[in-house]
């Protein structure tokens, strides 16, 4: 089974380019994020028409998540728990049907955070302690599980060309590298790493500076495995030549394969 996930920069913008990389890569199961639209205006007809079933989490001009499957979804839960006046769309999970049992994998778009000492940089933190409350939540029903999506956090120096860049971006600062590590540490397993653990690892280049032709890049989409999905790994990667194409996301498609028969 393979699972993917792209912050795709305005799912209107990039339509053409996603449908491009969904009919060649063939995920069975596609995260999405920034799609900076509602329920209502995301363009389900394409997809469906691929076979995929949908289900989107949006909001106007802005955030916005959604996960394409080829499997029916058992259930949808759009939204982290935990703060219900947030109205920010940045996260949304489903359970799927799957031979060996279920899966359940969630679609995360996690708050970018600067300027540091902001409310953004406050409010980054605040989500990711409610998202831990939920993962830990997750893990606890021992089943495969996949929390995907654009983190918006560096972990490690290995996850820049120039760490030093970032030294004073809300992506690198200690406060957001401890909370994933915390994760990390409470078993899950960073589906890129296990499988690519050299450097020049990158999912994101920025459009200013010429960074992609200097592949001045960083690491920030993640695919977080539950010990029941790491067990079932066979495959990750990234495809990073889609950052090449005309008028392109920032970001590339990150991608796993589960042996869940």
């Amino acid at each position: 089974m393979k699972i993917a996930t792209w912050n795709i920069n305005g799912i209107k913008a990039r339509l053409d380019t996603t449908l491009t990389w969904v009919a060649d890569a063939k995920p069975d199961v596609l995260c999405l994020q920034e799609i900076k639209c509602i329920d209502e205006a995301f363009p389900a007809a394409p997809f469906e028409s691929l076979g995929y079933n949908i289900a989107v989490h949006g909001q106007k001009g802005f955030n916005g998540v959604a996960i394409l499957s080829k499997l029916r979804f058992d259930d949808v839960r759009p939204g982290l728990p935990g703060a219900p006046e947030d109205a920010q769309a940045r996260y949304i999970e489903a359970t799927l049907t799957v031979p060996s049992g279920v899966v359940t994998v969630a679609s995360i778009y996690l708050p970018n955070g600067n300027p540091i000492g902001s409310e953004k940089f406050a409010y980054k933190l605040a989500w990711m302690d409610r998202f831990y409350d939920r993962a830990r939540a997750l893990l606890a029903e021992e089943q495969p599980l996949v929390l995907a999506g654009d983190y918006n956090i560096i972990p490690e120096p290995l996850d820049a060309k120039n760490p030093e860049n970032w030294v004073n971006d809300a992506l690198y600062q200690p406060e957001t590298r401890t909370r994933f590590r915390t994760l990390l540490n409470c078993g899950f397993t960073d589906a890129i790493r296990t499988c690519h653990p050299g450097p020049n690892v990158f999912s994101f280049w920025d459009y200013q500076a010429g960074a992609w032709q200097k592949n001045d890049g960083i690491r920030i989409d993640h695919m977080l495995l539950s010990p029941q999905a790491a067990d079932r790994l066979i495959a990750s990667g990234i495809d990073r030549h889609t950052r090449g194409w005309e008028k392109p996301s920032d970001h590339v498609p990150v991608w796993i394969e589960l042996d869940l028969g």
